[in-house]
């Protein structure tokens, strides 16, 4: 397999405040790695760096390399990555609700991407957006492709905007949180779909998520955030079997298991602290059952561990 996406001692800033420091992974083709941790942990950030899309917000990257398929973004022009999006990167938006133009029928909305980036004719881009609705498992694709955004579900809605992130026939596809706000069996069935692409299309999928059950269903290896740091990362089973973070471990006690006793669900004491008032040395130090006095004073590096790696002076304690 090749390294379609490869991030190394990425920082980011927003002005004079650093949000992200020290972010290295990398997505190869065939494979799907999911992105995870709480609310304000950089996830979308490290998704808008991976397709330079920081300037949007104000943000730039201050250390480190974005490359993709080999090629360095940042020595890019802003046409040539412009080029890239759409074409070789499709990107799920993380709310479907407002990434449809309400005042386009869903058909025009899907066709020109395909039209924009594959140079099809009207004719051979609704061919394509029919086929591309009915993988979605759309039913009646030909009258969905006529109807407006408010005419069609939430899951619904998830899918049309998926098939348009795939129009242009893309190796990376960047999935920013795709399954929030959907019911459990449509959530199934948007996680099946996107394993079925990728590994049928063999391309490479970047999942973030918040939700570690997600992961352990889809993705081979799994990277976790916390507060703009690389925690953990590695291959899915064994760090589901034993997580060497302990924020790792939080976050996998919080999944539902069959047969659970009522009340015996856990959560994670505290919160994600704000980028303008980190703590030192670990951030996770706060929140953490294991913190010594090291861990409050002196942030660990990340270092291979077993099959992957941590960022932990007590990596693997009570795993």
């Amino acid at each position: 397999m090749s390294t379609l996406l490869q991030l190394e001692s990425v920082g980011v800033s927003i002005g004079t405040v650093a949000l992200l420091e020290g972010i290295s992974l990398s997505v190869e083709r065939g494979q799907i790695l999911g992105l995870v941790g709480e609310s304000g942990s950089g996830k979308s950030l490290t998704a808008l760096a991976a397709m330079g899309l920081l300037p949007l917000i104000g943000g730039r990257i201050t250390t480190g390399q974005v490359r993709f398929d080999g090629q360095d973004m940042a020595a890019m022009t802003e046409a040539q990555r412009r080029a890239l999006r759409g074409r070789r990167i499709g990107f799920v938006t993380q709310n479907p609700m407002t990434a449809l133009d309400p005042v386009q029928r869903i058909g025009a909305q899907v066709d020109i991407v395909s039209r924009l980036h594959l140079g099809l004719s009207w004719q051979a881009a609704r061919a394509r957006t029919l086929d591309l609705l009915t993988q979605m498992r759309i039913p009646e694709p030909a009258a969905v492709a006529e109807a407006y955004p408010h005419q069609l579900s939430g899951g619904m809605k998830q899918r049309i905007v998926i098939a348009m992130a795939l129009a242009g026939d893309p190796d990376l596809i960047i999935a920013d949180e795709p399954t929030t706000a959907l019911d459990v069996t449509v959530q199934a069935q948007i996680i099946q779909i996107l394993g079925q692409i990728v590994r049928e299309r063999g391309a490479a999928l970047l999942l973030i998520t918040h939700d570690m059950g997600v992961v352990a269903q889809i993705c081979d290896r799994v990277a976790v955030l916390y507060a703009g740091r690389l925690a953990e990362e590695g291959p899915v089973g064994p760090i589901f079997a034993a997580p060497a973070h302990p924020y790792t471990r939080a976050l996998i006690g919080c999944i539902p298991q069959e047969g659970m006793a009522k009340g015996s669900l856990r959560g994670i004491p505290g919160a994600v602290p704000s980028a303008l008032a980190m703590p030192s040395g670990c951030r996770f130090n706060p929140r953490c059952p294991h913190a010594s006095a090291i861990c409050c004073e002196t942030a660990p590096s990340f270092a291979p561990f077993g099959a992957g790696g941590v960022a932990c002076h007590h990596a693997g304690v009570a795993s």
